[in-house]
C-alpha cells in the first residue's frame, strides 16, 4: 500500500440555497466554519499525510479566518465549475491516492476513511454509499408512478482514487458537459470504482433545514465548563482608567504592562481556563515589549478565538468589579455593551456587577481595582 494519501477538500462553491449571505462552507457550525469540521474530519487521521483545500477566487480571507491557525497546504483556486475546481486541486496533488471531498459534508468518521483506502488495494476507485430508504417519485404535481429503489444508492463523499488514474479520467471527459461526481468521471475513463459502507454523518448541508439538524447534532454532543479569572492592578499617575474596554476619565490611571484593563483581563483568564489553555500571562508575557501599552481587548478577542477553534461555544460570561473609585455604575450598560461587541455575544450573555470591599484591604483603600470574572462555554465532548 502506497504512503502518501492526499486529501483534496473542495470548497469553490457559492452555497446560495443555505439562504444565508456566507457561501456555506464558510458558515459557523457549532463554533466553527463548516470548512473547519470538515479538515478537522481529516486532519486527525493517520493516513492522511496533507491536506490541500480548494477555494473560489476572493475568498482567501474567509478562508483564512476559517482555518485558524491549522497548518494545511495552500490552498488552490477553483474554477467556474467544481470539475475545474477538482482539476485545479488534482494539480498540487503531490500523494500517490487522493480523497477528493465535498466541504459541505462536515462530518466524516474515519471508519469510512478507512473503508476508501482499503478498498484501492482492490480497484482504483472507491466511494461510499448508503441505501435508498424513501420512496421514490417524480417531483410533479402529482408525483406519478413510483420509481424502485431496487439497485439504487446515494453515492457520498470523500471518493477516493488513484491519484494518476483520475488525472487521466478529467483529461478525457468531454468539457462540454458537467460531471455530478467525480466517480462517474473515472466510470466513464472506464476504471472500476469500488462501493464501501457510507454513513448518514455525511449527508450534505444544503438547505436551511441540514443546518439546523447539524446544529442540534453538535449541540447533543458537547459539554460545559466553567472557570474563574482574577486580577488586581494598582493605581498610578494618569488622567484615565480602561475598564472593560471602555475609556473611563479619572484623576489616576492603573498601572501594568498593557493599558492594564483588569476587568478585561480577569474575563480572558476566565475564558482561557475553560479550554485548561494557561493564562493571560502565558500567551502574553508582560516581559514581551510589543505588549507594552496594548489594548486589552486584543487578549479578549484571542482568548475567545482560542475557544471558537476547539469548537467551543461561549454560553455565558459574569464579571464583578471591586473598587472605591471611580463609580462603575454610569459606566455599566457601555462596559457590557463593549464586552458583548468584542465576544459577538447577546448583551443578555454578559453580566456586569460592581462593589466594595467596605473601604477594607488595597481596594478600600483606594490603591487599586480588583475584577473576578466567570466564564461557561460548551465544548465538543471529544475535545474535553
Amino acid at each position: 500500500m502506497d504512503d502518501h494519501v492526499t486529501a483534496l477538500i473542495v470548497a469553490a462553491g457559492s452555497g446560495t440555497r443555505s439562504g444565508q449571505d456566507l457561501p456555506k462552507q464558510f458558515l459557523p457550525l457549532g463554533g466553527k466554519a463548516v470548512l473547519a469540521h470538515a479538515i478537522d474530519s481529516l486532519i486527525g487521521h493517520p493516513a492522511i499525510s496533507e491536506i490541500i483545500v480548494v477555494i473560489g477566487a476572493g475568498q482567501e480571507s474567509l478562508y483564512r479566518a476559517a482555518i485558524g491557525d491549522r497548518q494545511l497546504a495552500p490552498p488552490v483556486t477553483g474554477g467556474v465549475t467544481r470539475r475545474q475546481s477538482v482539476l485545479n486541486g488534482l494539480a498540487a496533488v503531490s500523494g500517490e491516492r487522493v480523497l477528493i471531498h465535498d466541504a459541505a459534508r462536515p462530518f466524516l468518521p474515519p471508519t469510512v476513511i478507512d473503508r476508501l483506502l482499503a478498498a484501492l488495494d482492490e480497484a482504483p476507485g472507491a466511494v461510499p454509499v448508503l441505501p435508498v430508504a424513501d420512496t421514490l417519485a417524480h417531483a410533479d404535481a402529482s408525483l406519478g408512478a413510483t420509481i424502485s429503489r431496487e439497485g439504487l444508492a446515494r453515492i457520498q463523499t470523500p471518493q477516493a482514487f488513484r491519484t494518476a488514474a483520475i488525472r487521466k479520467a478529467h483529461a478525457a471527459w468531454d468539457n462540454h458537459r458537467e460531471a455530478t461526481d467525480d466517480a462517474q468521471v473515472a466510470r466513464a475513463a472506464g476504471l472500476t470504482v469500488h462501493t464501501v459502507e457510507g454513513s448518514p454523518l455525511l449527508d450534505k448541508l444544503t438547505f436551511p433545514a441540514d443546518f439546523a439538524a447539524a446544529e442540534r447534532r453538535l449541540a447533543a454532543n458537547m459539554v460545559s465548563r466553567t472557570a474563574l479569572g482574577f486580577d488586581v492592578h494598582s493605581f498610578a499617575e494618569g488622567d484615565g482608567i480602561w475598564l472593560g474596554g471602555i475609556h473611563i476619565p479619572h484623576h489616576r490611571a492603573l498601572a501594568g504592562h498593557s493599558d492594564a484593563d483588569v476587568a478585561l483581563h480577569a474575563l480572558t483568564d476566565a475564558l482561557l481556563g475553560t479550554i485548561g489553555d494557561g493564562d493571560i500571562g502565558t500567551h502574553f508575557p508582560p516581559s514581551d515589549p510589543q505588549w507594552r501599552g496594548a489594548a486589552s481587548h486584543r487578549f479578549l478577542t484571542y482568548a475567545a478565538d482560542r475557544i471558537a477553534q476547539r469548537g467551543g461555544r461561549i454560553d455565558h460570561v459574569d464579571l464583578t468589579i471591586v473598587c472605591e473609585e471611580p463609580k462603575v455604575g454610569p459606566h455599566r450598560d457601555a462596559i457590557r455593551a463593549r464586552i458583548a461587541e468584542l465576544l459577538a455575544l447577546q448583551e443578555a450573555k454578559i453580566s456586569i456587577k460592581a462593589t466594595t470591599t467596605e473601604r477594607l484591604g488595597f481596594t478600600g483603600r483606594r490603591e487599586g481595582i480588583a475584577a473576578q470574572a466567570a466564564a461557561t462555554v460548551r465544548l465538543p465532548e471529544s475535545d474535553v
